[in-house]
């Protein structure tokens, strides 16, 4: 295998030829003279080719020196293009960040308040994926993700935001037809809507305030992979579900499900943001994180 260019020593070469002194290359390089000619001489025996004739009083370069010289420049002049740009995304907010969001919580809570973010940072730039699915933070290349769960154990950052009550419903029309169940194992003699990406999607967990435990496998017509998308179904009558506040919450204001379950309840998770461990993070992601945690930490948004 080749080996790799020897970057260092064409950088310095060209600070040499800049400067037209090892001195004052050492110098503005923070470095020893001994190590400034060293590479240069490392250079010089990698090539096959001398590239100056030193004499006491002067610095000249060969003919091979005077060839390589621009090449060398661009390379030094393009190689601090790349560092500055790099230290400016660290330490001001400019950049691209991806952020992965559950789908529903993401159109219904996060879009909307992207506008006030990308207003307040306009140099950041934001791909949000909406997906329910679990994604590999590392593996995909995610700067940040949302996570709405009881959060086992991992290598990554997790920063908990706010809780989010899960209520078990069903429409009026349903329970006039089917009654109303009072125990969780009634619900084995119900219809009931699944959700795919819950952490026990067959299983339904409750406990009540004695400490009373139960849990349930529900059977229905429907299981879907997004939460918001047996809400139809729902609404006319076909079931019962388990779902979040951000999904069902205005379906419960309205009237239009009622809670069951009363003085049962399933586990109360949370929204998390994660992020992969590892500092320092570039100011655009730290941003957007202490932008996401302000708004959703806010007291005020709790409905219930």
């Amino acid at each position: 295998m080749a080996k790799l260019p020897d970057f260092e020593g064409l950088a310095i070469f060209a600070k040499v030829v800049e400067l037209q002194s090892f001195a004052a290359a050492a110098t503005e390089l923070a470095l020893s003279k001994a190590t400034v000619s060293k590479a240069v001489t490392r250079l010089e025996q990698r090539l096959g080719a001398r590239l100056f004739n030193r004499t006491s009083r002067r610095l000249a370069l060969t003919d091979t020196g005077q060839k390589l010289s621009a090449q060398a420049a661009r390379l030094l002049a393009d190689g601090e293009a790349v560092e500055n740009e790099a230290l400016a995304q660290s330490v001001s907010p400019r950049g691209l960040v991806r952020l992965a969001v559950p789908m529903t919580f993401g159109v219904k809570e996060v879009a909307p308040i992207l506008p006030e973010f990308l207003s307040k940072y306009p140099d950041v730039t934001i791909d949000l994926h909406l997906s329910d699915a679990k994604v590999d933070l590392v593996g995909d290349g995610f700067d940040a993700a949302l996570r709405i769960a009881s959060l086992p154990d991992s290598s990554l950052i997790a920063r908990r935001l706010c809780g989010m009550s899960r209520f078990t419903v069903a429409s009026p029309a349903y329970l006039k037809r089917h009654g109303r169940p009072t125990h969780p194992m009634h619900l084995a003699e119900h219809k009931c809507f699944g959700y795919a990406y819950l952490s026990t999607p067959d299983v339904w967990h409750y406990a009540n305030a004695k400490g009373e435990q139960a849990s349930v496998r529900p059977g229905g017509p429907l299981r879907a992979n997004n939460g918001e998308a047996v809400m139809p179904a729902l609404l006319a009558g076909l079931g019962i579900a388990d779902l979040p506040d951000f999904i069902v919450g205005d379906a419960i204001a309205s009237g239009e499900v009622e809670v069951i379950l009363e003085g049962w309840k399933q586990a109360e998770s949370a929204v998390h943001l994660v992020m992969p461990s590892g500092r320092p993070r570039p100011a655009r992601v730290e941003v957007l994180a202490d932008f996401l945690t302000r708004h959703f930490t806010r007291p005020n948004r709790a409905r219930r």
